[in-house]
């Protein structure tokens, strides 16, 4: 049986402590205000965002991506073939 985090709801969640230093006042404000907006706690706000900021990749492994499927696809169009077959898309 797999165990689910009542929090998170993933599996087998594992709860791990962060702390950080020296946060300027304005931008605690500013997160704490967002949380509120949004009906939770700052804790609760910031353990949201960072959820999501882990889960959205970043420009490296994204680029990593657009260039193997290129290789899988075997098609190499050049910017401007792509800009052509768009904007030929929207006549």
């Amino acid at each position: 049986m797999i165990a689910i985090c009542g929090d998170c709801m993933h599996n087998a969640c594992v709860a791990t402590s962060i702390t950080i230093r020296n946060v300027p006042d304005e931008t605690r404000d500013e997160l704490a205000a967002r949380a509120a907006r949004s009906g939770r706690s700052l804790q609760e706000y910031l353990r949201g965002e960072m959820i999501e900021l882990a889960g959205t990749p970043d420009i490296d492994t994204l680029a990593a991506r657009v260039e193997a499927r290129k290789r899988a696809s075997g098609l190499m169009l050049s910017s401007e073939k792509i800009i052509e077959l768009r904007d030929a898309g929207r006549r």
